[in-house]
């Protein structure tokens, strides 16, 4: 993709991403839209995983679950974690966030695109350079982790996958938590 076809996807989704319903987000292919809608089950996961993870993360590490995007403009892709691990430092920047700033990025599956989380977000976070993505999927209460970046011939991928279900501890880098009592979708 040209710096010249990325300004002009960013610009649509800058001028129509207020007015759309749920998210659009900009990978290599083009603008993808999740017409996610908030609450439920979806939003009540991100919240208990990022109030759980900052239970026993470190000072000045927030589970982010707001804006903004995460963005590299080289690669041509700017993506919504559902929630962010990041430093309070790192997020003290106007405009996106630098992905290579984050520890891990987590993803609660939509309904509406599952295959936006698991096929185009495992995708692009390690060509984002983000170390470990986690994935919780309301439809079937189970989940994976990704880790361990590595090069291959279609660009880098997780080298490491570690599935669990819903119940069991999950362990994201270096902090685990409970996956108990997160909803699904009914």
């Amino acid at each position: 993709m040209t710096p010249e076809h990325y300004a002009a996807l960013r610009a649509v989704v800058a001028l129509l991403g207020p007015a759309v319903p749920g998210a659009l987000e900009i990978t290599r292919e083009g603008i993808v839209h999740d017409p996610r809608s908030p609450g439920g089950p979806h939003e009540l996961t991100a919240a208990r995983v990022s109030r759980r993870l900052e239970k026993v993360m470190p000072e000045g590490l927030l589970a982010h679950t707001g804006t903004p995007d995460v963005e590299d403009v080289h690669e041509g892709v700017m993506r919504h974690p559902d929630v962010m691990v990041i430093a309070e430092a790192d997020m003290e920047v106007e405009g996106s966030f630098d992905p290579t700033a984050l520890p891990a990025a987590i993803e609660v599956v939509s309904r509406s695109n599952p295959d936006n989380d698991w096929v185009g977000k495992m995708r692009d976070y390690p060509l984002l350079g983000i170390p470990v993505s986690v994935l919780f999927d309301p439809r079937t209460g189970e989940g994976a982790v990704l880790s361990d970046i590595h090069p291959t011939p279609n660009g880098p991928r997780y080298a490491t996958r570690t599935d669990f279900v819903y119940g069991e501890d999950v362990t994201i880098g270096a902090w685990t938590i409970s996956t108990a009592d997160l909803p699904r979708y009914r």
